[in-house]
C-alpha cells in the first residue's frame, strides 16, 4: 500500500482520477444490488467444460534441466546474478561480505560461458 501512497501523478489529473474512479464504484454498487437469489451458486450458465480427473503428474522437460541450469545446491537452480541487479545484496553464491564461496562464481554470464 505505501508504494501505491507515492504514485507520480501530477495535479492536473487528478480530478479526472477521482471521477473515474467515482464512476467504478458506482458501477460495483449496481453490481451488488443484482438480485441473485434465484440462482443456484453451484450452476454454471451452460453444460461447461468436461472435468478431468485431478491427477497431480510431473511436468517433463524437453531438455534436461543441467542443459538449462547447471548448477544446483540443495535441489534449487543457482542463477548468475543480473548486472543490473548487482549492487542490491548477495546472491546465494556470495557470503557477507560479497565474496564468491564457490570457486569460479561470478554474476557475469559471460564468466561462466552462458551465450
Amino acid at each position: 500500500m505505501a508504494a501505491l501512497a507515492r504514485l507520480g501523478i501530477s495535479e492536473l489529473r487528478v480530478p479526472a482520477l477521482v471521477d473515474e474512479l467515482n464512476h467504478i464504484l458506482v458501477h460495483m454498487d449496481v453490481l451488488q444490488r443484482v438480485d441473485l437469489s434465484a440462482l443456484d451458486k453451484n450452476s454454471a450458465p451452460g453444460p461447461g467444460m468436461p472435468l478431468r480427473p485431478d491427477v497431480a503428474a510431473p511436468v517433463l522437460l524437453e531438455i534436461p534441466r543441467e542443459q538449462f541450469a547447471p548448477q544446483m545446491r540443495d535441489g534449487f537452480f543457482l542463477v548468475p546474478r543480473l548486472d543490473t541487479h548487482g549492487a542490491s545484496g548477495n546472491s546465494a553464491d556470495e557470503g557477507a561480505n560479497g565474496d564468491a564461496t564457490d570457486e569460479g562464481a561470478s554474476g557475469n554470464l559471460a564468466d561462466q560461458g552462458a551465450s
